[in-house]
């Protein structure tokens, strides 16, 4: 249909866009028609996108023109970026300005940008409670991000803010799963204490995108956080028991300890959930879950996410 508004989705073969991706897909009457962002049109997730009726793009979000191509005649665009590829906030930074830069100039009307919050505002540089990273961050992951919110708003584009909580599907793709110790029994290792963390399932975030733009532009200039629950790690664990068939216990491994484990972006988990932790109020406060299911009605929990998926987590 000709008159259907156009959402430009970046990374739509990836978790978050993919889920709006495909939230647009499955709803023709919607009013919006799907223009996948890729770098890869010919991969096998694009084809199916295309297949599947969407507009398949090319861009790369470190090609500003590329970008301006792509959101050419669109209405609106989901914006992210995957700190996780390269590991550079520097360059996340330039690739939200970038993504500011061709939004203002195709003219879109509403960008729902990927973000976080500043941990550098709750925890100051010269504040040694965490250790301070690459000379100018706490959480290089939250903070880069957080920096690029200045080039939306300063480019003037119609911008709504979107705090997403941690994927449930880390526990299948990213090494989050509980893990079997010399007793040979599994357990959650995450360094969040007592405190609650706000999990969703990826698929979630972007149909709670999808949200958002089908209630228009009330939402711009606006933050919006999302979860599909808030549960600490005992009661993550035992989900992930009953959804695994044996028992997960839970283990809130010291930041310091999570910080020295070596990994690449340990040390940036690690004062991630300290933030977390020591902010608790204030991070649950800003992903409300009523506000996530009225955006998302088909909202899921840990326990029904587990239905569908806990089969795919390994057990080693």
């Amino acid at each position: 249909m000709p008159d259907k508004k156009i959402i430009a989705v970046l990374g739509a073969t990836g978790a978050q866009g993919g889920g709006l991706a495909r939230a647009i897909l499955a709803d023709p009457d919607g009013g919006f028609a799907l223009r996948a962002i890729t770098r890869n049109p010919g991969s096998d997730k694009a084809k199916a996108l295309a297949a599947a009726g969407a507009e398949v793009v090319a861009a790369d979000l470190d090609d500003e023109a590329s970008l301006r191509r792509a959101f050419d005649g669109a209405y609106g665009a989901y914006c992210v970026t995957n700190f996780w590829e390269h590991f550079s906030p520097d360059k996340e930074i330039a690739q939200g300005r970038n993504l500011a830069q061709a939004a203002k100039a195709a003219g879109l009307q509403h960008v729902v940008w990927s973000t976080f919050e500043d941990v550098r505002e709750f925890v100051p540089l010269e504040d040694d409670r965490m250790p301070t990273l690459q000379g100018r961050f706490k959480v290089p992951h939250f903070d880069a991000k957080a920096e690029a919110n200045a080039f939306f708003k300063e480019a003037g584009v119609p911008t709504t803010y979107l705090y997403t909580s941690f994927y449930w599907d880390n526990f299948i793709h990213f090494g989050s799963e509980p893990q079997r110790g010399e007793d040979g029994k599994l357990a959650l290792v995450i360094p969040m204490g007592d405190k609650k963390l706000p999990g969703i399932a990826a698929e979630d975030i972007g149909k709670c995108a999808y949200g958002i733009f089908r209630e228009g532009t009330k939402h711009v200039g606006k933050t919006i956080g999302v979860a599909g629950e808030h549960l600490t790690g005992t009661e993550m664990a035992a989900e992930l028991s009953k959804a695994l068939g044996e028992e997960v216990t839970y283990y809130a491994m010291p930041w310091e300890q999570y910080r020295a484990l070596g990994f690449p972006g340990a040390d940036d988990l690690g004062n991630m959930m300290q933030f977390k932790h020591d902010f608790q109020e204030d991070y649950l406060a800003a992903r409300d879950l009523a506000v996530a299911r009225r955006l998302n009605p088909e909202l899921q929990t840990l326990s029904q996410w587990l239905v569908s998926n806990g089969s795919a987590i390994p057990r080693h």
